[in-house]
């Protein structure tokens, strides 16, 4: 089986419960970029190849004689000079996933989507794996991505390939392995710990363990079916709800925080695009992801429970995990 996007955050820990699950049952190929770290694979019995998703010729020899592709390779960002970054990785390299899956005879493609590409409840409910994607959320880059992203993946099914969807929430957790990758949602984690973030949005969000995030990859390739995608969450919870949580774990700053209004919310977000687009990086706050931090985004797990046999890591522990690795205690 070849897994992309190996060496990130989500795609080494499906690695690693590829491992634990089936040992050296199963042979794990691994497509790597020439530049990426592949620190966070060391001592597993992996097979690398060097490719890219966004060359096609390099993907027909990775997926050679694979019986799975787990596609787990993707950007997530939310600001405007990301826009076009977002569509070429995410669409056109799943894209080209898909084709060379085809190309090479795959059995299987399991596609890391996201909620973000599910449609959400004006009303605040907790949407489904059906609920119908909304005009305003094209005109946000990352969930117009991510939606196209699984067009391509319905493309593949009416072209023959067998694919299934596994859509997590916001994914927060300390992996295994070397502590060299994570993402930004942990880090936010740590840092109301810690009290460096005085205001929270009026909004709420649906989180998950990165670990629940890994099992649920093996379990959707064992059980899911075809054409499905699985919504993969562990609670729905208010930021207000969430950063009280943090604040009542032992050993936190313990700072009380604002809602932030509207006017702060433009503001920063205007910040966190000019940082973006000043240094050519990723901004943890942008005008959009401000937008999306004043609705209640709340996604329903039923379906990954009852046909995949999900059972989640309540987030009061995953945040407690987190808080213990921050290095203030």
């Amino acid at each position: 089986m070849l897994v992309t996007g190996a060496t990130g955050y989500i795609g080494s820990q499906v690695v690693r419960a590829l491992h634990r699950a089936r040992g050296d049952a199963v042979r794990i190929r691994v497509l790597v970029r020439g530049s990426s770290n592949t620190a966070l694979l060391d001592g597993l019995p992996v097979e690398f190849r060097r490719g890219d998703i966004m060359n096609p010729v390099s993907l027909r020899d990775a997926c050679s004689s694979a019986d799975t592709v787990f596609h787990c390779a993707g950007l997530v960002a939310y600001t405007w000079n990301f826009r076009n970054r977002l569509y070429d990785i995410n669409v056109t390299g799943t894209a080209n996933i898909v084709n060379a899956c085809l190309e090479s005879g795959v059995r299987r493609m399991v596609h890391t989507s996201s909620v973000a590409a599910v449609g959400v409840r004006e009303n605040g409910g907790p949407a489904d794996e059906g609920t119908a994607f909304m005009d305003w959320q094209r005109r946000i880059s990352y969930m117009e991505a991510k939606h196209l992203a699984e067009m391509e993946a319905r493309r593949g099914i009416a072209e023959g390939l067998d694919v299934v969807m596994v859509n997590p929430g916001v994914v927060i957790g300390r992996v295994d392995g070397p502590p060299m990758v994570t993402n930004s949602a942990t880090e936010t984690v740590a840092a109301i710990y810690r009290g460096a973030v005085p205001v929270h949005p009026s909004g709420g969000l649906s989180f998950v363990d990165i670990g629940d995030v890994a099992r649920a990859h093996l379990a959707a390739w064992e059980h899911g079916e075809r054409g499905e995608r699985y919504i993969i969450v562990s609670e729905n919870m208010s930021y207000r709800e969430l950063f009280g949580m943090i604040r009542d774990l032992p050993g936190s700053a313990d700072r009380r925080t604002f809602e932030a209004g509207r006017p702060l919310s433009v503001l920063a977000g205007a910040g966190g695009e000019l940082f973006s687009l000043l240094t050519g990086g990723k901004s943890h706050i942008s005008l959009e992801g401000m937008l999306l931090a004043r609705k209640k985004l709340y996604y329903s797990n039923a379906r990954s429970v009852e046909s995949l046999g999900m059972r989640y890591r309540p987030v009061r522990e995953i945040v407690a995990s987190i808080a213990r690795g921050s290095g203030k205690e």
